[in-house]
């Protein structure tokens, strides 16, 4: 059984990060699952990137839009990627939240920023 399991069907996951200080800080997000893979985006700049790039060690739950976690809590690890598995990522991204992302996207050109996709794993 996938340690995953628990978020087939779901359509956010809350990605729980931690500070410098140690503090956590928890972000629900939208995620596609490749097998034992799991991506989710942002911008380059946004403060989760910056503490995973900082620190792998995460936490994810599922959970609901608003981010009350509807699961129980697993240790994974989360780092950015390049070229074809950045390219696997967003594809799965874009497939699962049509049209939704596909708006963003369109209103994100007008601002455009780095994007980053993340892939985390178990530990």
């Amino acid at each position: 059984m996938s340690n995953f399991s628990a978020f087939a069907g779901q359509r956010y996951l809350n990605l729980e990060s931690f500070r410098k200080n140690g503090a956590a800080v928890r972000t629900p997000l939208w995620f596609a699952q490749d097998g034992e893979t799991i991506f989710v985006y942002s911008t380059a700049d946004s403060g989760k990137a910056k503490r995973i790039r900082r620190d792998v060690a995460v936490r994810i739950a599922p959970c609901n839009m608003r981010g009350t976690v509807s699961g129980d809590w697993i240790a994974a690890r989360a780092a950015p990627v390049t070229g074809a598995e950045y390219d696997r990522g967003m594809m799965l991204l874009d497939r699962k939240y049509w049209p939704w992302k596909a708006v963003l996207g369109l209103m994100a050109w007008f601002r455009p920023r780095p994007r980053v996709v993340i892939a985390i794993r178990a530990e």
